[in-house]
Order: structure tokens, then sequence, then C-alpha cells
């Protein structure tokens, strides 16, 4: 069996044990599911090679019923058909403009404020063009379930700004793409957003 395989059923695992621990009124069982979730993060750290006190930052342990993280990510083409992407400090590869989802912002406001922070431009959003479920798709493992918004944004203002966590700002060619960084967007989904600039009547691609 893949490591990737093992990874979904250890969150699944890892679920199981949250809500147990949720909605069980028994000693016993809550002592159970204490050791559940104590397995799943053991087997967690040994699937991605992350240490367990970085891999329980990711989880919430209020007691509610555990859901996706949001990762919503601006795609953005200038005249000369080129995507604009930045080089992330954190591994010095290449994404597009976004990160997770804040509360009080919709999809389209998180997507335009990632684009004004990481890259100094104005933007407006225009439309989703892909929901993708994260599992679905050949990312290096990790401790999250994640569901990834593709929302095709305009230049409206602005000038290219350098901040503290980008290492570089640029507009590629699809044939041009620089390396990657594979957890936050693969080759295969940069090919997705190009055929909605070639095909604009293309329909959203969901998951």
């Amino acid at each position: 069996m893949q490591p990737s395989v093992i990874l979904e059923y250890t969150k699944r695992l890892r679920s199981i044990a949250h809500l147990g621990l949720t909605y069980s009124n028994n000693e016993y069982d809550t002592e159970r599911y204490e050791e559940l979730k104590k397995i799943s993060l053991e087997m967690m750290e040994l699937l991605t090679g992350q240490p367990i006190e970085t891999i329980s930052v990711y989880f919430n342990d209020k007691k509610e019923y555990i859901t996706p993280k949001v990762d919503v990510r601006a795609v953005i083409f200038n005249e000369q058909n080129q995507i604009l992407l930045v080089r992330e400090k954190a591994d010095g590869k290449w994404s597009l403009p976004g990160g997770w989802a804040d509360i009080g912002q919709s999809p389209k406001e998180v997507a335009v404020n990632e684009v004004l922070e990481e890259t100094g431009f104005e933007s407006v959003a225009i439309r989703l063009l892909a929901l993708l479920d994260k599992r679905m798709h050949p990312h290096p493992p990790q401790p999250d379930y994640v569901y990834k918004l593709f929302i095709l944004c305009k230049i409206t203002g602005g000038e290219q700004t350098q901040v503290f966590d980008i290492m570089d700002i640029g507009f590629f060619a699809q044939n041009n793409v620089p390396e990657l960084s594979l957890e936050r967007v693969l080759p295969s989904q940069i090919d997705l957003m190009f055929e909605y600039l070639f095909d604009p009547k293309k329909e959203t691609t969901l998951d």
C-alpha cells in the first residue's frame, strides 16, 4: 500500500478519534479515543517526517466536528498569456499567490488580499476556475485534509512590491514555468489554469 493511501487512512482515524472525544460521555471510551488519537499522530509523524509537536499544531483540539482546511489560489494572466507566480521563501520554489482562507473573508476576498499582500498588485476576483480535493492529486504528504480553490483574478492597479515571505515575483509562459512548490501547486494544475486562458467558457473543474 502506498504511503499516501496510508496517510489518508491515518487522517480518518484521527478524525474518528476527535469525534469520539467530542461526543463520548464514557470515561472508558474517552481513554480509548485518546489512545487512538495518539496512535494516529505517531503514524503521521512516520509518514510525513514532521515531529508530533509540529503536527499537533495543525489540529484544533476544541471538541467540534473536523472539517477540511481551505487553500485559496489566485490565477492571473497578463496580455502576453503569462501566468503570475511568486517564489516562496519557505522552500525557494514558485507557486500561485494564495494561502489559507481566513475567518470573516469570502473566497474572493481571500484571493484579492493574498495577491495584494504577496505581490503589491490590486485586483478583482472574476470567477472560480477549480475546486480540487488535494487528496486526489499527487501533492507531497501533509497532515491536513485540504480543499483547493483556484480563482481567476484581474490586476486593476498597484505595483509590484517585495514582501518578507516572498523572494521573487514574475510572469511565466506555459512552456517556461519554473520549479514549483509542489505542496502548494502542481504542474498539472498550472496546465489546467492555462486551459481556462485559452478556453474562457470552460466549466469549473470540480473534484
